[in-house]
């Protein structure tokens, strides 16, 4: 019998495999000076330094509703959203610390207005939530890997409650659980060292989460990190293994399967420059064409792309980052069918590019142009058609002379009168459509 916490895991994250994209959206006081979102550990600032940003936060231009159109015409299907990262900051109405929106010259709860925004556009949203926590007083600080005062003996840790700060910090992801109605995602990050699993007391938590909002799915920085996935690489996960992992910065090798060899559920969190925080000076964007071939590879090993976008200290997503997003979307009207619900094809990696499958649909993703025909390895007789996903044009089978040696495989030319596949309709992705007689 199927463990029970995988069963559970398959169905509420149904949605989430077939979404495939997301936008990852990190905003906050770092916003200000413009150095990333961990500018106040990498430069040890106090916390009354820190308050300068605090007094100047205005999101004067903040229009979520721009934000979740961006999204949908990027061809994203969900968002997840920075309610509180590391510095403590909370961008809702928290009734359990000052350090919140409403108390900054913004005066609103920007969580409120991102979820009504991204709900109005038919986006599933979710909540990224920091467990640690560098503001509040129980947390440690002197010694601890991470907190700005890491290396001030000023700041030790004799006279803090860290119960008191897991009280605290159970406090607000209740509030964000039962104030804003169903959530889709909660993102909790992150795990490190002995700060991991029961440190949280993580089953309390999330039997909490799980009696609140029973369909709610969860990633697995409860008891992983960036560096390690936890026990949702188990046969018998723990029950707060998560949902699904989240490596960052990378996309697995060869997709993420468990300890029996069955996929677990996954995405790829990636920046589109160098910063999750809005960062003025790094201007190395990700150009649209690698953007969608990520894409492309994650579904390509069962997995999602949850790509960030690091709005400004006034609320706006740069420029730059929209236009990528933009191209993105235009691709995807023409292949979205490629990457939505669809997985692994189960037929290793072509040279010209990867595969997509679903149901009897296969989809070739055409990245270099070849000499010859277009080769499909061991599909002869399998086939019913092709097609050019983009326009729905038809592309004939060839049988040439110099092929008769490799029966075994079906070629093709995306340009029949030609001797090679040059220029590539879409020299960012050319994606056919292989409708299959059966898949074997």
């Amino acid at each position: 019998m199927q463990n029970k916490v995988i069963e559970e895991r398959a169905a509420r994250t149904k949605w989430f495999m077939d979404a495939r994209f997301g936008m990852f959206i990190h905003w906050g006081l770092y916003a200000i000076p413009a150095r990333g979102e961990w500018v106040r550990s990498s430069e040890r600032m106090p916390q009354e330094d820190y308050l300068h940003y605090f007094n100047e936060f205005s999101a004067k231009e903040y229009q979520p509703r721009e934000w979740a159109r961006l999204a949908k015409k990027a061809g994203m299907k969900y968002a997840v959203l920075t309610a509180k990262h590391h510095d403590g900051f909370c961008l809702w109405d928290t009734a359990l610390t000052d350090f919140k929106a409403t108390n900054t010259p913004a005066k609103r709860d920007l969580v409120k207005e991102y979820l009504e925004a991204f709900r109005a556009e038919g986006l599933k949203v979710g909540l990224y939530f920091s467990i640690i926590d560098w503001r509040h007083p129980d947390f440690p600080h002197y010694g601890d890997r991470q907190h700005p005062m890491r290396d001030n003996k000023d700041y030790g840790n004799e006279n803090r409650n860290f119960n008191r700060y897991l009280e605290f910090m159970h406090g607000q992801v209740r509030e964000l659980l039962t104030g804003y109605g169903n959530l889709d995602i909660m993102w909790f990050d992150f795990s490190y060292g002995d700060m991991a699993g029961e440190t949280w007391k993580a089953t309390e938590l999330m039997q909490m989460v799980r009696t609140l909002q029973s369909n709610l799915i969860v990633d697995n920085r409860l008891e992983g990190s960036g560096e390690n996935s936890g026990t949702i690489l188990s046969a018998n996960p723990s029950i707060f293994a998560g949902d699904f992992s989240c490596p960052e910065q990378m996309i697995p090798p060869e997709g993420i399967r468990n300890e029996l060899g069955d996929p677990v559920p996954w995405e790829a969190c990636i920046t589109l420059n160098n910063h999750w925080g809005y960062c003025s000076t790094d201007q190395h964007w990700k150009p649209a064409d690698m953007v969608i071939r990520m894409l492309v590879e994650c579904v390509s090993k069962n997995g999602n792309l949850l790509l960030n976008a690091g709005p400004d200290a006034k609320g706006r997503i740069p420029r730059a980052s929209a236009e990528i997003l933009e191209a993105v979307g235009r691709w995807l009207d023409d292949n979205g069918e490629s990457i939505y619900g669809c997985g692994a094809a189960g037929i290793d990696k072509p040279e010209w590019g990867r595969f997509t499958c679903k149901g009897d649909k296969l989809y070739a993703h055409i990245y270099e142009p070849q000499t010859g025909g277009l080769c499909l390895p061991n599909l002869a007789r399998k086939i019913k058609k092709l097609r050019l996903l983009a326009d729905g044009s038809e592309i004939q089978v060839v049988k040439h002379w110099n092929l008769v040696e490799y029966p075994q495989h079906t070629f093709f030319f995306l340009n029949p009168w030609s001797s090679d596949n040059y220029p590539l309709p879409d020299p960012k992705d050319t994606v056919v459509e292989v409708e299959l007689l059966h898949f074997v």
